[in-house]
Order: structure tokens, then sequence, then C-alpha cells
């Protein structure tokens, strides 16, 4: 069977100019960073040209580039620490604002905050998954002290202003922390840290055809941010542990290459794109596209099916050699209904009959054509067994 891969917002198979630059860190060029021989001092040069080369295709310091485990522990540690942060300086200041549609990494920290006495605001969005400035802009107030608001979303690929945002916030009160999970965007938009007025900014490896297991936190000159992890002194005295050298010479390989061909794939991407979405329109004509129709990441495409169950789709599909999703990788295994398409306002029904193509670097023109015909099938299949005797 010749398999069709259109899952990359779960994640991204690894670039083999990425598996050769891990190569030598996963043999002869093993030592510890920390350690103080020829060995260590090695895997040391190898983690700061890796540090330095993330740093210049971000726009970012070096020094401002922290490496993480990934998009999880990076959201976790931005929300956390903040929130330490404050409390050290100013208890009453416990006001944080996120959205409805972040990724779990930041929600479940936001509710954890919220069960420690933490005051949170989740925004809502409109039909397309995007947030008003202006409605952020109100929520601001003087116990404001972190606001939190996703670059891309996981499921519908909805772009949101985050620097619009950012600069609003900052004009009421330039003391408040910006976080941007940026796991879905970096390496499918153009992501310069010198034009995006954030403090901290979280990325995972695996999102962008780097290797699963490795990410970072961009943490701005100027940002207080404590400890999340404790014992050594790596990454600055701010997250101990013995670093990942291979992943992380890996991630700065492939964030080279993903920023190097951005226009390049991201052209032939959204023809691709738009094939498949015209060719789901022709054979399902009451399906719904979701997420914006131009603020959206390219080769994401969420679509909504009237008289099925998404789950039920994707397994289907599964059977035919074709690999979806029912939404986000990280709840697959959930029953409930997407909590970004319900905060766009779609109905538990219509969304739970929901899936999620997302393309990449490899998928072709006559691949989108073979899963255009196959969901049509699958669909005209489950509605003749749905209906009543």
């Amino acid at each position: 069977m010749n398999r069709i891969y259109l899952d990359h917002s779960a994640t991204t198979p690894m670039l083999p100019e990425v598996r050769e630059a891990m190569l030598p860190y996963l043999g002869e060029t093993f030592g510890n960073p920390s350690s103080l021989h020829w060995f260590g001092q090695e895997a040391r040069r190898a983690v700061e040209r890796a540090r330095g080369k993330v740093a210049g295709v971000l726009g970012a310091l070096p020094e401002e580039i922290f490496f993480t485990s990934g998009g999880t522990e990076s959201d976790n540690w931005a929300l956390l620490g903040s929130a330490r942060v404050q409390a050290e300086r100013d208890p009453g200041r416990n006001h944080l604002i996120t959205s409805e549609i972040e990724h779990h990494a930041i929600l479940h920290t936001a509710a954890e905050l919220g069960r420690r006495g933490y005051d949170i605001d989740r925004l809502g969005v409109d039909e397309n998954g995007r947030i008003d400035p202006d409605a952020l802009e109100e929520l601001v107030r003087p116990e404001t002290f972190l606001v939190s608001i996703m670059l891309a979303n996981n499921e519908v690929g909805t772009i949101q202003p985050v620097a619009d945002i950012a600069r609003r916030v900052r004009e009421k009160n330039e003391q408040i922390v910006i976080h941007t999970d940026a796991v879905q965007a970096v390496g499918k938009i153009p992501v310069r840290l010198r034009e995006l007025p954030a403090d901290l900014l979280s990325i995972s490896a695996h999102k962008f055809y780097g290797p699963k297991g490795v990410g970072l936190l961009f943490i701005r000159q100027g940002t207080r941010m404590p400890s999340f992890f404790f014992g050594g002194g790596q990454e600055k005295n701010r997250r101990a542990g013995t670093e990942n050298v291979a992943g992380i010479v890996g991630m700065a390989r492939a964030l080279e290459i993903s920023v190097r061909d951005l226009e390049e794939v991201n052209a032939r991407i959204r023809g691709l794109q738009g094939r498949l979405e015209n060719g789901l329109r022709n054979k399902i004509p009451d399906m719904r596209i979701n997420g914006h129709p131009e603020k959206r990441v390219p080769g994401v495409t969420n679509v909504s099916i009237p008289g099925v169950e998404g789950e039920s789709v994707v397994l289907n599909l599964d059977l035919r050699g074709i690999a979806a999703s029912a939404g986000s990788a990280c709840t697959s295994g959930s029953v409930e209904p997407s909590h970004v398409l319900h905060a766009m306002g779609i109905s538990p029904e219509l969304a739970r009959g929901s899936v999620r193509f997302s393309l990449g670097r490899g998928n072709t023109a006559e691949e989108m054509d073979l899963v255009a015909g196959a969901l049509a099938e699958i669909v005209d299949t489950l509605r003749s067994m749905s209906v009543p005797a």
C-alpha cells in the first residue's frame, strides 16, 4: 500500500540533512557538554554553535535561547516561571490573559494557576478562530502580569495578530510579560524576534522536520525567568539537566533549512492545499472549511462534515493508507468535541464530524486527488450506514 501522510501538524518526518547533522553526536562525539575534557568541550561547542544558528535565524541573541525538551515544557516554563516571578514581586498582580483556543500545554497550565489562586481570563475568538485585539485590550487591568496568545493554531491554522496585541498591551502597561506559543508557526511563516515584540516564545523542533524531544524557550534580555528544573547549572543555571546535544544540533539544522526554503515550500504547499480543498468542495458540497480564509498557515485544512464522526472518518482513511487527524494529536483519544471549534461557534454535532489534513514538503498533486476521492467515498458510506431503517 502506498501511504499518504497528511498529519504534519502532529509531527513531521525528519529531513535527511537533519539526520546527517545529528549522527556524529549519536556516535563518536558523545561527551557531556558540562565536562572539562576534550570530549565534553567538543559537545559544548556543538551546543553553542547550534544556539548561535537558532538565534541568527530567529533574529535573537544567543543568550536569549534556552533549550528544552519541546513545546510543552517551554509553555509550562513560560507561564509557571512568570507567575513565580510576579508572586515574589507583587502577589496582588495575579491576572493572566490567554485565549479559548490555546494548546492544552497552555490551557492546562493556566488552569493549574487558577487552582493556585490566580485570576485567569480566556478570551474568545470569532467564527474564523481569530482574536479581536480590541477585546483583549479591554481585559488588561492593573493586576495583569502576563498575556499568552498562540501565534498559529494547531487545529485550524489561524494566525493570530500577536504583534498588534503585544503593542497594545505594552501601551497600557509595559511591565506585562508577553508570551506566544509559536510551535505551529515557526518553519511555516516568517518569525523574526526583533520585529515580534514578545518577551517569551516557545518552539518545538519536530514540527519543522527536526527531531522529537527538543525545543526552546526564547527569553528576551531583561525578562526575569527563574529555573524550572533544579539540579545542575546548565542553560545559564535556568534549566538543569544534561543537554540533548544531538537533538539541539538537529533542531538548529532543521530550522535553518525550513527558513531557507520557506517561500518555495509554502508556494508549493498552498497550490496543493488549493487543489485538495477544491476537490473536497466539489465532491462534498455541504462540507465546511474551518479557520481563517486568508490568515492561516500554509497546509492546514480542517473540515467539518455533517452526518459523520471525525474519528470514524480518520480510521477509514487509515485503512486506505491515508494519515489525517480528528483534531489535535495531543487529544486524539478524547471523545469530546474540539475546544477550538467550540470556541469558534461550531455546534458539537458538526465539530464531531471534523477532520484535519496538514500538508508537508513531500506531498504531491496526485495525492490530493486521491484523498479527495477517498474522503467522498468514505463520507457516502458512513452516511448510508447512519440512515434509520
